[in-house]
């Protein structure tokens, strides 16, 4: 198989360790497609389990509806939880002025 962009991912694709084993499916992808950002994923393991994240530097390779990482699965076993961001928060440049900080505040 070819491979294919980070834009492209889908819930639901399987993500495997290096060495082949099955880690889980994709739960949500983590970035800014319009920056094209590539962050990482968020990985559920179970049907009850809460989703690990993997960062982006640690996917090898992706393909369509695959994603394979650089380590190996009793390594992947010790990714961290997932915490989703804030709903909406925009981070505005040191060079913002008050009056974009104040709009931001209130969101007006």
């Amino acid at each position: 198989m070819s491979e294919v962009s980070w834009l492209v991912i889908e819930k639901g694709w399987e993500v495997v360790a290096s060495d082949g084993t099955e880690i889980g499916k994709v739960h949500e992808l983590v970035g800014d497609e319009g920056q094209d950002i590539f962050d990482g994923l968020a990985v559920s393991s179970g049907l009850f389990g809460k989703p690990c994240y993997v960062p982006a530097e640690r996917v090898k390779r992706i393909t369509d509806g695959r994603i394979e990482l650089d380590l190996p699965g009793d390594e992947a076993q010790h990714l961290e939880e997932y915490k989703e961001p804030p709903p909406s928060e925009e981070i505005l440049p040191e060079s913002a002025s008050r009056w974009q900080r104040f709009r931001n505040w209130f969101r007006l």
